[in-house]
């Protein structure tokens, strides 16, 4: 008899990010700096004695170490994991059971509800306001009346690049009986985290990644903040060496270049404004063709009833961007780039 796949991933399609050669590449969120050289050398020094036939620290001691120093916490709080991906992918499995309830806030980032399918969690979407902000009481009342286990959402958010402030955070986490996921996959890019007050609560993981401000999408490392207990579990749930040695050298030397990194991610911040003032004058020049989101992140989201016209004009032209149905995602790249997505965005709404 043939081998038949379980209807849970039956169906399923590999994720495939946009495929072909262009120009200009922005479409990932990805940062357009290479990691500054004088760190790139610190990195491929500390390569050369690494012990390739030796398993890698189960615990990433010196990685987490470096982290917690960076942000100015305890390493005791601090679990490293395969990019935050493995680190959601283990929070729906294992601290959550089969058919038990997790509240997404819609539009988030995509794989939120991909992992809650794969670990057969029922998964609840709330929609945000018409201004794409999250409106708490909502959540907070969507989260009681349905008994839900665990909270999710990315702030500031994928893909919105809008942001819930602190103390609305704070009232969110105090009022639900879930465990809360706060993604801060971009909060490098603005001043609302709740890392420092990460070890007060019993219900909250932080996400952070190396992807974005950090610019080390390749290395594929972030980590999960949380009290001593989740972060207890969370530790013997992990597969055992889960962060190649790799991975761990050159993220430890990452984060112990405070100086040099945060003037890498001023500088993202520069670009993203660039790009955000430029998309907005457009917005006057051609009224009632865009509506641009203020942001706190390194890209830029507009609507559009146009979004495809102008999705397919850009890939022509040999520029990637994302689409989301009317929506378009731009993420800030050089001076150069962003000239390009503006003139570009320019030439085709006067088409």
């Amino acid at each position: 008899m043939e081998y038949q796949l379980n209807p849970k991933i039956a169906g399923l399609e590999p994720y495939e990010p946009i495929s072909g050669e262009y120009r200009i590449r922005l479409d990932a969120n990805e940062s357009y700096l290479p990691v500054p050289q004088e760190v790139r050398e610190k990195m491929a020094e500390a390569m050369g004695n690494l012990a390739f036939n030796r398993y890698p620290d189960p615990f990433c001691k010196d990685l987490c170490e470096a982290f917690a120093s960076y942000y100015e916490i305890s390493p005791d709080l601090v679990t490293a994991g395969n990019g935050s991906d493995e680190l959601i992918s283990i929070l729906m499995t294992a601290f959550l059971m089969k058919g038990e309830k997790i509240l997404t806030i819609e539009p988030d980032f995509s794989m939120y509800r991909f992992y809650a399918s794969l670990a057969e969690a029922e998964c609840i979407s709330l929609t945000k306001d018409t201004d794409l902000q999250i409106n708490v009481d909502t959540v907070i009342e969507k989260s009681r009346q349905n008994a839900v286990r665990m909270v999710i959402f990315s702030n500031p958010c994928n893909p919105t690049g809008q942001g819930l402030s602190r103390e609305e955070v704070r009232r969110l986490i105090a009022s639900v009986d879930a465990l809360v996921i706060l993604d801060e996959a971009y909060m490098d890019f603005w001043d609302q985290s709740l890392l420092q007050e990460v070890g007060q609560y019993d219900n909250l993981v932080i996400l952070r990644t190396c992807s974005k401000a950090v610019g080390s999408a390749a290395i594929r490392l972030g980590f999960a903040v949380a009290n001593s207990t989740l972060t207890k579990a969370f530790r013997a749930v992990k597969s055992p060496y889960n962060v190649n040695a790799m991975t761990q050298r050159m993220g430890t030397y990452l984060f112990s270049c405070k100086k040099e990194m945060k003037n890498f991610q001023n500088q993202l911040l520069i670009s993203r404004d660039m790009l955000y003032n430029g998309i907005k004058t457009l917005e006057s020049t051609h009224p009632g063709r865009l509506c641009v989101y203020p942001t706190c992140t390194n890209f830029v989201f507009l609507k559009t009833n146009e979004a495809k016209c102008i999705y397919d004009y850009f890939l022509k032209n040999g520029v990637a961007i994302r689409i989301m149905g009317e929506y378009l995602r731009i993420t800030a790249g050089d001076a150069q780039e962003n000239n390009e997505v503006l003139r570009l965005l320019d030439e085709i709404l006067k088409k």
